[in-house]
């Protein structure tokens, strides 16, 4: 494999779809508000998304090399990391530019926005590099930060961000979604680090899996997923999203398999993978089909 590919894989594309998914929520909830967004700030709102969190996976790359992570976790399709750099060690500094260099397109997508925006785009824009920078060396350290830490920045941050990009304002509807968001997104990470508790106890890394147990890991995971379907039902309920938002309820009964199956698949790696597989799944199908509700 030459070192374009690891840096290339490093990036974990076969993950980047989730940032345009909670940008494209942004989006929708801007062209609900009425007039439609510009097409270039669309396009720079969708990029800069993808390009945010392509820097995260390849800042995590690097520094999971970098601490011998990645030389002793059990990589599984949805965790562990690519495996790039074990592969490719050469490949290490390229990646770190990689993360560099595409970090310095967002904050360069950013200075735009700060500029046509002003003082509330720098707030969040802000935000967000400080969460790129610091998650894999400092906030998986902190139990609570790690757990909120991504899901902030896929939710309030990429979505609120987005909004102010667009120059939509920020409303119920907003705030509904972007909580419906953290808590998925916070609810994937956690699960994700179940097979990686082991290995990231050894170089220190304190997440919620290490200290609360596994058991107990897997019964919050089951509360913020189900929670999440609890904020979109009370959104529509109250009037905050449209009624076609309900469409987005329809990944509820897999969100409940997941939820219950999970803590009888802790010790089983080959179950376990398959509750992981679907979880994705049902992440992704849940936002997707909320941007098609929110559309109408």
């Amino acid at each position: 494999m030459s070192e374009t590919v690891a840096v290339v894989r490093a990036a974990r594309p076969n993950f980047l779809v989730l940032a345009p998914l909670c940008a494209g929520l942004g989006v929708a909830l801007a062209w609900q508000q009425g007039e439609p967004p510009a097409l270039l700030d669309t396009f720079l709102v969708l990029v800069g998304a993808l390009l945010a969190h392509a820097a995260v996976n390849l800042l995590n790359e690097y520094e999971d090399f970098v601490s011998g992570l990645d030389l002793i976790t059990r990589r599984t399709p949805f965790s562990g990391g690519s495996g790039a750099l074990p592969e490719v060690p050469a490949a290490a500094k390229r990646v770190l530019l990689a993360a560099l260099g595409t970090l310095a397109l967002v904050v360069a997508i950013g200075l735009y926005f700060l500029w046509l925006r002003g003082l509330p785009m720098l707030v969040l824009g802000a935000a967000g590099v400080v969460l790129v920078l610091t998650y894999t060396r400092w906030i998986t350290r902190s139990p609570i930060l790690c757990l909120l830490a991504p899901g902030l920045g896929f939710g309030p941050v990429m979505i609120l961000g987005s909004l102010i990009a667009l120059g939509a304002r920020i409303d119920a509807a907003a705030i509904a979604v972007s909580a419906i968001s953290l808590l998925l997104v916070s609810e994937l990470l956690l699960i994700n680090q179940i097979p990686d508790a082991e290995a990231d106890r050894k170089v220190g890394r304190r997440h919620l899996v290490i200290t609360l147990g596994q058991p107990a890991a897997a019964r919050l995971v089951g509360i913020l997923l189900l929670g999440s379907y609890g904020v979109l039902g009370a959104g529509i309920l109250v009037g905050w999203l449209p009624v076609w938002a309900t469409i987005a309820l329809a990944p509820a009964p897999a969100a409940l398999w997941v939820s219950l199956r999970l803590p009888g698949a802790l010790a089983d790696p080959p179950r376990l993978n398959s509750v992981l597989g679907m979880n994705v799944a049902v992440l992704l199908t849940t936002l997707a089909l909320l941007i098609f509700g929110l559309s109408f």
